[in-house]
C-alpha cells in the first residue's frame, strides 16, 4: 500500500516536468524553424525562386526593417526595407529590380524574399534579418544554382572502328560524363574535356571509339550531383556503317602487310647484289691467297715472306668484315620477315573471324528477310535485300583478302627459309676465314722466328771471319798445323 500511495503522488510531478520539457523542445524548435535552414536551396538558372523566412510570432512586420543580405557582397545588402519602403539605393546593383517582398504575407510575419531571373552569380549564403526589441528573426539561407542542357551527339567513321563524339554546353556546377552501351555497362572513354565560359557556364565533351555490340546502341550521360541533375542522349551505329569501318580496317592493314613485303623484297634484291661481290671476293681469294703457303716460301726470301703474308692478312680482315656485315643484314632481314609472318597469322586469324561473324550475319538476315516476306512489308524487304547484297559482297572481299595473305605468308615463309639458309652459309664462311687467318698468322709467326735465326746465324759467322783476320797469330798457328798434317803421311 505504501509503495502505490508513493506511486500515486510522484505521477502529477513527473508529469509537469514532461510539460515543461515538452515546451522547451517546441521552443527550440520554434527558434530552429526561425533560425537558419537545415537543408540547401538549389534553383536552377533563370528561375525565380523564395528565399523562405518566418518570423516567430506572427506579428505585422509591414512597417518593421526587413534586411536581407550577402556577407561576401559590397553593398552586402540585396533587399532592405523601412517603414513599409525600399531603400533601393542601398542594395547591390546585382540585385536591382529582381528582389521583392510580399506585403500581404508581411502582415503574417512572413518576410521571404522573392529572387527572379536567377543567375550562376547568384550562388551563396543568404541572411534575412529582422531587428525588433523581442527576439530578433534571422534566418540563413544556402542558395546552390545549376544549370544543364541535353548533350548532342556526332558520328563520324575511324580506322578502328566509329567515333562517337558527345557534347554538351551550359552546364554549373561542371559536371561529369559517362558512356554507357546498350546493355547499360559503362565504357573506356578518353578524358572529358572542360571549357568553362566568361558567364561561369561549362561546356563538356567526351568522345569514344566503339566497335559492334550486340544492339549497336549507344549512350551519352551528363550529370551532376551536387543539384541532382542528368541528361542523355541515345544513339544508334546501323550495322553496315560497322561492318564497312571493319573492312576498311582489314584492308589497310593488309595494304601496310604488302607494303613491308615489298620492302623486305628489296631489301633482299639488294642483298643479292652484295653476295654476287661477295663471290667474287671468295673466287679471288681461293685462286690466289688461299694455295698452299709452304710451296711459296720455297721461292721468297724472309722479308717477302713476312710483307706477302701481312697482304693475305689483311685482305682476309677485310673479307672477315664483310662477311660480318653480311651476316648482320640477313639476321635483320630475318628479323623483320619473321615479324611479318606474325602479322599476317594475326591478321589471317581476324579475316577468319570476320568470315565467321560475317556468316552469322547473313543467316539473320534471311531470316529476318523471311519474316518480312510472311508480313509482306515490301519496304523492308528492300532495305533487307540491299543489306544482304551488301554482306555478301564484304563476304567476297575477304575471301580475296584472306587468299592475298596466305600467298603473303607462303611468299614470306620461303623468303624466311632462304635467308636461314644463306645465314648458315655466311656463318660457315666466317668460320672458314677464321681458320685461314690463324694459319696465315703462325706461318708469319714462323717466317719472322726463321728470319731472326737467320740472321743471328749470318752476324755469328761473320763475326768468327772478321776475328781470324784481325788475329795473325792465330792465322799462323793454323798455317803450320795445315803443313804438318800433309807432310806426315809423306814420312811414314
Amino acid at each position: 500500500m505504501f509503495h502505490m500511495k508513493e506511486r500515486l503522488l510522484l505521477r502529477p510531478q513527473l508529469s509537469g516536468v514532461t510539460a515543461l520539457m515538452l515546451h522547451h523542445t517546441v521552443f527550440i524548435l520554434l527558434l530552429t524553424c526561425a533560425g537558419e535552414s537545415s537543408q540547401p536551396i538549389v534553383a536552377m538558372m533563370g528561375d525565380d525562386i523564395v528565399l523562405p523566412c518566418q518570423m516567430e510570432h506572427a506579428v505585422d512586420a509591414s512597417g518593421l526593417t526587413v534586411e536581407w543580405s550577402r556577407p561576401d557582397l559590397e553593398p552586402r545588402f540585396v533587399h532592405l526595407r523601412r517603414d513599409s519602403v525600399e531603400l533601393v539605393l542601398e542594395k547591390n546593383p546585382l540585385y536591382k529590380g529582381r528582389t521583392s517582398l510580399s506585403t500581404n504575407r508581411l502582415k503574417r510575419g512572413d518576410i521571404s524574399l522573392k529572387l527572379s531571373t536567377v543567375k550562376v552569380s547568384d550562388e551563396g549564403t543568404y541572411r534575412g534579418f529582422v531587428p525588433t526589441s523581442g527576439t530578433p528573426t534571422d534566418c540563413v539561407i544556402q542558395l546552390t544554382v545549376g544549370s544543364v542542357s541535353f548533350p548532342d551527339i556526332k558520328i563520324s567513321k575511324v580506322s578502328n572502328g566509329v567515333l562517337l563524339v558527345c557534347k554538351s554546353e551550359g552546364w554549373y556546377p561542371e559536371p561529369e560524363v559517362f558512356w554507357l552501351d546498350g546493355e547499360g555497362n559503362l565504357l573506356s572513354a578518353g578524358p572529358t574535356e572542360t571549357v568553362r565560359g566568361p558567364d561561369d557556364l561549362y561546356t563538356v565533351s567526351s568522345r569514344v571509339t566503339v566497335e559492334k555490340r550486340h544492339s549497336n546502341s549507344f549512350t551519352c550521360r551528363v550529370q551532376q550531383n551536387h543539384i541532382n541533375q542528368t541528361r542523355e542522349a541515345l544513339i544508334h551505329v546501323p550495322d553496315e556503317l560497322l561492318l564497312v569501318q571493319s573492312s576498311s580496317a582489314v584492308r589497310i592493314s593488309i595494304c601496310l602487310a604488302v607494303c613491308v613485303v615489298s620492302i623486305c623484297i628489296a631489301l633482299f634484291i639488294v642483298w643479292r647484289g652484295r653476295q654476287n661481290t661477295i663471290k667474287t671476293i671468295e673466287t679471288k681469294t681461293s685462286s690466289d691467297e688461299l694455295q698452299p703457303l709452304m710451296d711459296r716460301e720455297k721461292l721468297m726470301t724472309g722479308s717477302d715472306k713476312i710483307h706477302y703474308l701481312e697482304n693475305t692478312k689483311a685482305k682476309l680482315d677485310e673479307d672477315l668484315q664483310k662477311t660480318e656485315g653480311e651476316l648482320e643484314h640477313v639476321t635483320q632481314v630475318i628479323k623483320t620477315l619473321t615479324n611479318q609472318k606474325e602479322n599476317l597469322d594475326k591478321q589471317k586469324e581476324k579475316l577468319i573471324a570476320l568470315q565467321q561473324e560475317e556468316k552469322i550475319l547473313i543467316e539473320e538476315k534471311e531470316e529476318r528477310m523471311k519474316r518480312i516476306r510472311r508480313l509482306q512489308e515490301d519496304k523492308k524487304n528492300q532495305k533487307h535485300d540491299k543489306t544482304k547484297k551488301y554482306l555478301e559482297n564484304t563476304k567476297e572481299e575477304h575471301v580475296k583478302l584472306l587468299v592475298n595473305t596466305n600467298n603473303l605468308l607462303k611468299t614470306t615463309g620461303d623468303l624466311i627459309t632462304e635467308m636461314v639458309e644463306r645465314k648458315g652459309k655466311l656463318e660457315r664462311d666466317m668460320e672458314q676465314i677464321r681458320r685461314k687467318l690463324k694459319e696465315t698468322e703462325r706461318l708469319r709467326e714462323e717466317t719472322e722466328r726463321l728470319r731472326e735465326e737467320t740472321e743471328r746465324k749470318l752476324q755469328s759467322e761473320q763475326e768468327e771471319t772478321e776475328y781470324e783476320i784481325n788475329d795473325p797469330s792465330s792465322c799462323g798457328d793454323t798455317s803450320s798445323k795445315m803443313l804438318t798434317d800433309q807432310l806426315q803421311p809423306t814420312k811414314q
